[in-house]
């Protein structure tokens, strides 16, 4: 597969329109210089606004702590460019178990687990399927759906028709979920122990200067990495 393959792969077919494109078109490369993709924004609520942002790692995994260094992050750009009128508080998230497919590859990640997708217009009568994903191919996701008048069979939806593709919570998934998710804090354990030696070493050799990590500050980030905000 070359290199355009790849980037066309891993780029969200699904975006978002208004005052949330407009969101998702500021703090996506912000996203990226840290190291995330954003998968979805949310904007809720009228009164007192809630702006959601999902976030994950290039593995789809995503920590608490990966939700507070985002926030601290995405809050002054969001402030300086005042995309959102009147108070709303910003909410870092992981994308769930259950979790929105917003790129092609997300369907060959998560290939053999069961989807509801629903379509903008009919597709043969019906705008849901739910099936078991098969992959993505040549400009669709492929799932194995049960047919009233030919059973179960694998068909191609267009990824321009789709609305919105979720995963099912299924014991089978939250058991996948578990378990890259383990492994993808045993990875970043072995990479910090790696970083540990190579500061032990730089301490000896360089004077071992205290930088800190420029994110100082007094936002309050509960459990989903949610951070009051009040544009006036």
């Amino acid at each position: 597969m070359n290199d355009s393959a790849v980037l066309s792969a891993d780029k969200r077919f699904l975006r978002e329109t208004g005052s949330e494109g407009q969101v998702a078109d500021l703090i996506e490369p912000a996203l990226a210089d840290l190291g995330f993709r954003l998968v979805r924004v949310r904007i809720m609520g009228r009164e007192e606004q809630t702006l959601q942002v999902m976030a994950e790692r290039d593995d789809g995994t995503v920590t608490i702590d990966d939700c507070v260094r985002i926030s601290r992050q995405l809050s002054p750009l969001l402030d300086a460019h005042d995309v959102i009128s009147g108070k709303y508080n910003l909410e870092v998230s992981s994308p769930g178990i259950d979790r929105p497919l917003v790129r092609p590859s997300d369907f060959d990640d998560w290939a053999g687990y069961e989807a509801k997708v629903e379509l903008n217009d009919l597709l043969d009568g019906r705008k849901r399927f739910r099936g078991m994903i098969e992959g993505y191919t040549e400009g669709e996701m492929r799932i194995e759906v049960d047919l009233d008048q030919i059973g179960v069979h694998v068909i191609g939806l267009p990824l321009g028709i789709i609305a919105e593709a979720r995963l099912v919570l299924t014991d089978d998934l939250v058991r996948e979920s578990l378990r890259r998710s383990k492994a993808a804090a045993k990875s970043d354990d072995e990479a910090g122990d790696i970083d540990a030696e190579y500061d032990e070493i730089g301490d000896d050799e360089i004077g071992g200067d205290e930088v800190g990590d420029g994110n100082a500050g007094d936002d309050e980030v509960g459990d989903a990495g949610a951070a009051p905000k009040a544009n006036d």
